[in-house]
């Protein structure tokens, strides 16, 4: 066999599996790259729709965070203490997270006067509706499952469209870095769709690997591998499918956060909290130099102690400390630098994608990142429109029987085994095309499988 039909067999079966890829994950590449986006200046956002409670025009001092926390709880009645939020600065509302029968409702209470600003769910906030829409398409654990499988599969898009992109036998730059803007409009767009493939790739496989932590299928076969080998270092502070993950038996408790802010918090009702118990803590935690939003949070159990939490977007910054109600005295403390380095390197990843570990420089980059998806999935678009055949799908036609090589078949291993989902779906459209589609002679048609 020469070595030119060997690469034409390699080349056609790549570029099926990449149509294929692009055919599931362009409209959600489109949504995600538009949700994702606008979550990255999360930041900017909240202050100017919470900026009227940031600016309170009082003299007054302000009043305990007992006293505060009882106005809040008599707003919500019937509800009880999940996180009190202290104050990032003088004139600043305070934020009081209760809950009432398994809904939390943020309240923001004028710290002198107590009179209550404004209640609102948490679920019906802007930002954490908008992680919903971007995490589980607000259809929980299946649109979890929805998004990790176009996330998985928008790795194999890329991947197969670096191979098909590879320069071969290319003269100069055109076409290879940047379009071409001569040759027509069929030339143009394929330039267009190949150059920002290219220059996107590596910032877009980065972004959907950081993603995948929050995942429900993902998210769990992570913490089952973890716990098979000994390596989980208490509860994880990121959800999983939307939902905070069950701690691990062995876990330490005073590792992690039970929940973030905007996130669904533990259900329950803590116990009844002691008098002046909040406002030993709050005195305890404030020189403590945790960063900000500090979220104090009751004991789980009667007697137990008080948990003081960072809730930074940028994760490396986060710290805990365990606080005793009765006395105010610090009893124990933990940073991001003693937890798991697998927890360690998912949270510096979680906050590129977030957009928080680098500042404003991260928040423009991945806005740019999530347009140039956006460019090549619409490109790929315009490009499958304009070349498919009147009544058919337009998949590439099997020119000839493609040659599964060692190399592809180790590469589908590989992928398979660290994206489960990806190795079952694939399975099933082989198994589908192989046992039921080429059967059919219209489907066969239409999908490609042989010539019309």
């Amino acid at each position: 066999m020469s070595v030119q039909a060997s690469g034409t067999r390699w080349y056609n079966s790549v570029w099926r599996w990449h149509f294929y890829a692009g055919l599931v994950c362009i409209p959600f590449v489109l949504w995600l790259a538009l949700t994702g986006s606008l979550y990255l200046w999360r930041p900017q956002v909240e202050a100017w729709i919470d900026q009227r409670f940031d600016h309170l025009a009082t003299a007054a001092p302000a009043q305990s965070p007992d006293a505060q926390v009882a106005a809040a709880l008599r707003a919500v009645p019937g509800s009880a203490l999940r996180k009190y939020v202290l104050p990032d600065a003088p004139g600043h509302a305070v934020r009081v997270i209760v809950g009432r029968a398994g809904v939390d409702s943020r309240v923001y209470v004028d710290p002198a006067t107590l009179r209550v600003l404004q209640v609102v769910r948490e679920d019906a906030r802007l930002f954490p509706l908008l992680s919903r829409l971007h995490g589980t398409l607000l259809a929980g654990t299946i649109g979890s499952y929805i998004v990790e499988i176009a996330a998985c599969w928008a790795v194999t898009m890329l991947l197969t469209g670096l191979y098909l992109w590879w320069p071969r036998g290319a003269r100069g730059l055109g076409g290879v870095l940047y379009p071409r803007l001569g040759g027509g409009k069929r030339r143009f767009w394929r330039d267009l769709h190949a150059t920002t493939g290219v220059w996107v790739s590596v910032f877009a496989l980065g972004l959907i690997l950081t993603g995948l932590p929050w995942a429900k299928g993902w998210g769990s076969y992570l913490v089952e591998v973890r716990a098979l080998t000994g390596t989980s270092k208490g509860p994880v502070d990121w959800t999983i499918g939307g939902k905070p993950p069950i701690a691990p038996p062995s876990a330490d408790p005073h590792a992690g956060h039970a929940g973030m802010a905007g996130m669904p918090m533990q259900a329950g009702a803590p116990a009844p909290l002691p008098a002046g118990a909040l406002s030993r803590v709050v005195a305890a935690a404030r020189p403590l130099g945790i960063a900000a939003p500090v979220l104090v949070a009751p004991p789980k159990t009667p007697g137990g102690a008080w948990s003081v939490s960072s809730d930074s977007a940028n994760r490396p910054q986060r710290s805990d400390a365990q606080v005793d109600g009765a006395t105010g005295r610090v009893i124990g403390r933990s940073g991001f630098a003693q937890r798991h380095w697998i927890d360690r390197v998912i949270g510096y990843g979680i906050a590129v994608h977030e957009g928080a570990l680098f500042g404003l420089a991260n928040q423009i980059a991945g806005t740019l990142v999530a347009a140039m998806l956006a460019l090549l999935a619409g490109s790929g678009a315009v490009l499958w429109w304009r070349r498919r055949p009147v009544g058919l799908l337009g998949a590439p036609l099997p020119l000839t029987r493609p040659r599964f090589g060692p190399v592809l078949v180790a590469a589908i291993v590989v992928l398979a085994i660290y994206m489960p989902l990806f190795g079952g779906t694939l399975l099933l459209v082989l198994a589908v095309e192989r046992l039921v589609l080429r059967r059919i002679g219209g489907s066969r048609r239409w999908l490609g499988l042989a010539r019309a």
